[in-house]
């Protein structure tokens, strides 16, 4: 819930500029509903991909203050975040709320962002696996093979977002090869290796080479770093 319409254009106009030449790295803008058209318009004609950062799982109907997975498509969207960890904390959506958003998502030719993560509670507790796969399974539940290939997975450890911990590449790399095995029993090998897993675990500047490099670490989700362009076209181009 960052940024004006205005504020919103500015950014990515200066995203668009510095990322010009940068085709070789798939980048997708993620603004709030109110900016989305802007957005849409700002970044026509250039290598970037627009994303909203939520939406409802019915295609319509009264449900007051929802964003439907058609008024996104209208507007050329073609990610959607869901399950994020705010949500997931704040609006108490479960795990089978998210399930339903994606196929929802997948049905309206959309490609979900699908956000897993542990609490510190978990991490300290030693819950990890345990939790990040109940969510992958939840969220993630009866897809097809070729729905799978549509799948991004994000990563966030939620203990490591703002606590003043931070994961370590390898505990991030652990994760992330987790999850691939966790998608190979609901898959198969191939679709685990296809999908792309990003690390949402407060990726800035100063760690996303590091964090790239892992082999199972396929991108980030970028947060409070894609709010001043040249940070967010820095992390871009550590992936490059």
């Amino acid at each position: 819930m960052n940024n004006t319409v205005a504020e919103a254009i500015a950014l990515a106009e200066d995203i668009k500029r510095d990322l010009a030449n940068c085709s070789e790295v798939d980048v997708v803008l993620c603004p709030p509903f109110t900016a989305l058209k802007a957005v849409s318009d700002a970044i026509t004609g250039s290598h970037l991909d627009l994303g909203a950062q939520n939406m409802h799982w019915e295609a319509s109907g009264a449900y007051t203050g929802e964003v439907a997975p058609g008024m996104l498509r209208e507007l050329f969207c073609h990610y959607v975040i869901l399950g994020h960890s705010e949500r997931r904390a704040y609006f108490h959506e479960t795990d089978e709320i998210v399930n339903k958003k994606v196929k929802a998502a997948l049905a309206a030719n959309l490609r979900p962002i699908v956000c897993v993560g542990e609490l510190l509670e978990d991490r300290d507790a030693n819950r990890t696996e345990t939790v990040v796969e109940a969510q992958v399974r939840g969220s993630l539940a009866g897809l097809s093979s070729r729905e799978w290939l549509d799948v991004v997975i994000a990563y966030e450890p939620v203990w490591a977002i703002g606590t003043g911990r931070t994961a370590s590449p390898e505990q991030a790399q652990d994760a992330h090869a987790f999850i691939r095995t966790v998608i190979q029993s609901m898959a198969d090998e191939s679709v685990a290796q296809s999908v792309r897993i990003q690390y949402g675990g407060s990726m800035k500047p100063s760690n996303a080479v590091e964090l790239l490099r892992q082999p199972d670490i396929d991108g980030g989700l970028i947060g409070g770093a894609a709010l001043e362009a040249r940070s967010f076209v820095d992390i871009v181009k550590a992936g490059m």
